[in-house]
């Protein structure tokens, strides 16, 4: 909806009008709203949250949220209640919106539900439970991604700081990210191989984090006495997929936030003899999960990796 436009615009007060600009500079946005029912569920909404819009039996999208008010003529004016119905009353806009499959069996199953607990058209992600669906499904706010801030100096020395959290602290309102404008949300065979791999590390007492950089958001990251690994898993284990995996790792061990000792591509099964051999050319490992569910690592030879050790820093 353009909002720049009668007659929304008049139906606006000062202050949303001020808020939407500012978050949709372009002057349009696409709409929800929330009628009296869900009124104390939404009283501490605000921007940046992330929404789940369900129906049949799934997770259809996710949503960032934008701007959020009460407006009772403009909510009339998007979704004319039936006689006698509740109006919409509260309206909020969306940064971002991305398609998404995901059963209710997964999500119930994340938040300790019923397998057969059915959602309302709309969810919004808060506190504990917040956490644990974005880490699960591997879903990073544009806004709040909950990456501590660095030390003054180090942010002096570095213009574009690596940020660094645990994979349990995805959000919150007290960042100082640098903002990339869109949520991401990981293909869900990715995120269920990450999850699977990071519960496999933690019965090795192994914890698992990532980290924020200018190429992006590593998806797995760990510090070991040897040194940094960086982690990048793949949905599939094809050639491309492989080639895939080589280019993000080499793009993201610059920013390790401590020097790398292993870049590890990660496979739902293992990649054929070639694609080993190709990973291996650049020093890099390969873990592939078993089919009993656990995993196993295919180390590059040790003098290749000491050879590219020095090519994947940003010493040059």
């Amino acid at each position: 909806m353009e909002f720049t436009l009668s007659p929304y615009d008049e139906l606006l007060t000062g202050d949303q009008r001020a808020l939407l600009k500012t978050l949709h500079p372009e002057g349009a946005a696409r709409f929800w709203g929330a009628t009296g029912a869900h009124d104390k569920k939404f009283a501490d909404v605000t921007t940046g949250d992330v929404v789940l819009f369900t129906g049949r039996g799934q997770v259809r999208a996710i949503g960032e949220v934008g701007a959020i008010f009460r407006n009772q003529a403009l909510a009339d004016l998007l979704w004319p209640p039936q006689a006698g119905g509740p109006s919409w009353h509260t309206v909020y806009s969306l940064t971002d919106l991305v398609p998404a499959t995901i059963p209710y069996e997964e999500l119930n199953s994340v938040l300790g539900y019923s397998p057969a607990h059915s959602f309302p058209g709309q969810m919004v992600l808060r506190g504990d439970r917040a956490r644990a669906v974005l880490e699960d499904f591997m879903i990073t706010p544009s806004t709040g991604t909950g990456v501590p801030e660095p030390p003054a100096a180090e942010t002096a020395a570095r213009p574009d700081p690596v940020r660094i959290a645990a994979m349990e602290e995805l959000r919150t309102h007290r960042t100082g990210y640098r903002r990339t404008g869109r949520l991401v949300v990981v293909d869900r065979r990715e995120a269920r191989l990450v999850r699977a791999y990071r519960l496999f590390l933690a019965d090795q007492s192994l914890t698992a984090r990532r980290f924020f950089c200018p190429s992006g958001i590593s998806d797995m990251y760990l510090e070991t006495a040897e040194g940094g690994e960086v982690i990048e898993a793949k949905s599939e284990a094809g050639h491309r997929h492989v080639r895939q995996a080589l280019a993000q790792l080499l793009d993201y061990a610059p920013y390790s936030p401590s020097t790398v000792h292993r870049l590890i591509a990660l496979f739902p099964e293992a990649p054929d003899r070639d694609d080993m051999r190709f990973l291996h050319r650049y020093g890099v490992d390969c873990v592939h999960r078993e089919p009993a569910g656990g995993f196993v690592r295919t180390p590059a030879p040790a003098q290749r990796r000491a050879l590219m050790r020095s090519l994947w820093s940003d010493a040059f």
